[in-house]
């Protein structure tokens, strides 16, 4: 009994706070936060979480208070697992997530409505005003997604970019 108490508090114990998008850290790892364990990850229509161990390739991109992302157009081959490094040059919060096109349109609206709205996924990353953020995501569904800026009117403001998943040749 005492053996399961010790690994229910322990468990508990690892649980990371909720976090609104202002109160986020400027990276998922340096906030003391383990990654996301593979039998933990959720597949989603656009990939899974990616394994911080196992990445094939880094891509940074830049996040600017002019509303945009540099680059703001990228290719990835179907099974690449991509360390993201996040730089937010701007002086306002920025952040990173990753969905189909409907999913960021309707979170953009709900974030609208609702802009202390507490959530934080492995698709995700919030950066602060010129802090470094990463987000490891696996592409293991081919397709055209996108990724955008959900802080309130940033999305509206053409904050966003295209990802497309191909199949190696």
């Amino acid at each position: 009994m005492r053996l399961i108490l010790f690994l229910v508090a322990a468990a508990w114990a690892g649980v990371p706070p909720a976090l609104a998008h202002g109160d986020a850290p400027a990276t998922r790892s340096s906030a003391g936060k383990a990654p996301v364990a593979a039998a933990d990850a959720e597949q989603q229509p656009f990939g899974i979480a990616g394994d911080q161990k196992r990445v094939d390739r880094t891509i940074p991109i830049r996040m600017s208070d002019s509303m945009r992302f540099s680059p703001s157009s990228l290719s990835v081959k179907l099974g690449e697992t991509i360390r993201f490094v996040l730089r937010n040059d701007g002086k306002l919060m920025h952040e990173m997530v990753i969905g189909t096109p409907a999913d960021l349109a309707a979170h953009a609206e709900l974030m609208r409505k609702h802009p202390g709205m507490e959530h934080d996924e492995p698709h995700m990353a919030h950066v602060p005003p010129g802090r470094v953020g990463v987000l490891v995501w696996r592409f293991n569904r081919a397709g055209s997604f996108e990724f955008a800026c959900l802080v309130a009117g940033h999305f509206e403001a053409g904050m966003k970019g295209k990802i497309r998943v191909v199949a190696s040749p």
